[in-house]
C-alpha cells in the first residue's frame, strides 16, 4: 500500500501484532498501540477509509466504537468492517452441543494454541442486526452487507446441513 502511495496508519493492542505489520508495511507507516474500546487519538476527519477486519468481535460494547470510526472517518470517507458470520458461531456450539441463543449478545471463550502458546480468547458474539444497528445508530449507511460462501470442505463437517 505504502509502495503505491497510501498513508497508512495502523492500531492495534497488541505490540506484537505492530510489529508484524511493520516488517511488511515499513518504516513509512504509522503504528500506534490503541484500543479500540477507547477514544481514538486521531482528528475528526483524519481518514478517507478505516478498515476493521476481524476486530470487532473482541469488544462487549458495540455503542462507542462505531461511532468513534465514524468520527475519524472524512465526509464521504468509507468504513470496511469484516465480522465472524453471527450464525456460524451460533451452529458451531449447537453443533458441539452447547446451549446458544443467535438472538442474544453473549460471550464465547476459546483456547487457541499459537506459535507453541496456548492463550485464551474472548470473543462477543451478536446477532446480525445488532451488529448493523450498532453502525446506523452511529450514523453509517451500509451498502454492501456479503457473504462468501462455505469452503467445499464445509460439508464434510456438517453433512446434513446444505452448504
Amino acid at each position: 500500500m505504502c509502495d503505491r502511495g497510501a498513508v497508512v496508519t495502523g492500531i492495534d493492542a497488541s505490540a506484537g501484532m505492530l510489529e508484524q505489520a511493520r516488517r511488511r508495511l515499513g518504516d513509512d507507516a504509522d503504528l500506534r498501540v490503541a484500543d479500540l474500546a477507547d477514544p481514538l487519538l486521531f482528528p475528526d476527519g483524519a481518514f478517507d477509509d478505516v478498515v476493521a477486519s476481524l476486530v470487532l468481535h473482541y469488544l462487549q460494547d458495540w455503542g462507542p466504537t462505531p461511532a468513534e470510526l465514524r468520527r475519524v472517518l472524512a465526509p464521504g470517507g468509507r468504513l470496511i468492517a469484516s465480522v465472524e458470520h453471527p450464525f456460524a458461531n451460533s451452529l458451531g456450539q449447537c453443533l458441539a452441543g452447547q446451549e446458544t441463543n443467535y438472538f442474544q449478545t453473549r460471550n464465547r471463550t476459546e483456547e487457541w494454541t499459537m506459535g507453541g502458546q496456548t492463550a485464551q480468547l474472548s470473543f462477543w458474539d451478536r446477532p446480525l442486526h445488532a451488529m448493523t444497528e450498532a453502525f446506523t445508530a452511529a450514523g453509517f449507511r451500509i451498502s454492501v452487507i456479503s457473504e462468501p460462501p462455505a469452503l467445499p470442505s464445509a460439508q464434510d463437517l456438517a453433512p446434513e446441513q446444505s452448504v
